[in-house]
């Protein structure tokens, strides 16, 4: 079977993909697809397993976003990597476009963000502020593109929508995310690609480190 998306590595324990944008990580309704069913299936038809196929989700990416994105093949890997996230042994880089212009070409974010359920995004708050937890990441300007700045990102923390959202509250939102205050459109999904993943193997326990290409619908752009 041709897998629904391009695969980055596969072996017994692990499946990593280069995820398309418009594809929610989980947790959707049928009709509408997800990388865990896409995954499943395929590796369901691939290795003609009979009955379930187990598939632990490790770390997620927002549906309109795009990059690698790790799957755990038994519930020995899932737990491990599980570990590795939450203690942050892995490297997490990112890339986005911009729109406007840091004032510093390199340097820190740290706020106390927060949850909001009704409207499904998340929101800058103080640290006092009830259910708010600590987000921080590092950035460094690739190259300045007009209007635009590519941007690499290192996620030190995994709050949801965290880069988006602290990019935004500085006034300079991920093109094509308007639900946090971008101008201009993507033809498909939001500037933000997970570009480079290093995490420890969790069985042969090797530094395993993968990189996936921009979109193609970034190129009008760089």
């Amino acid at each position: 079977m041709k897998a629904p998306f391009p695969i980055l590595y596969e072996d017994n324990h692990l499946l990593v993909i280069n995820k398309p944008a418009q594809l929610a990580t989980m947790g959707v309704r049928p009709p509408r697809p997800s990388a865990l069913e896409m995954a499943r299936a395929y590796i369901k038809q691939q290795y003609q397993k009979p009955g379930n196929v187990y598939l632990g989700v490790v770390s997620r990416l927002d549906a309109p976003a795009t990059g690698i994105l790790v799957f755990a093949r038994t519930s020995k890997a899932a737990a491990r990597l599980t570990a590795q996230y939450r203690n942050r042994e892995v490297t997490k880089i990112y890339h986005i476009l911009i729109e406007g212009a840091m004032q510093r070409t390199a340097g820190t974010f740290e706020d106390w963000v927060r949850k909001d359920e009704r409207h499904r995004r998340m929101h800058v708050v103080s640290e006092e502020a009830e259910g708010s937890r600590h987000a921080t990441l590092s950035y460094r300007v690739l190259k300045s593109l007009g209007q635009y700045q590519l941007v690499e990102v290192e996620l030190e923390t995994g709050r949801k929508h965290q880069i988006r959202l602290q990019f935004s509250s500085r006034g300079t939102p991920i093109l094509g995310d308007r639900k946090y205050g971008a101008q201009q459109t993507l033809p498909s999904g939001i500037a933000l690609h997970a570009r480079r993943l290093k995490l420890l193997h969790p069985v042969r326990r090797e530094w395993l480190t993968w990189e996936a290409a921009v979109p193609g619908v970034w190129k009008p752009y760089l």
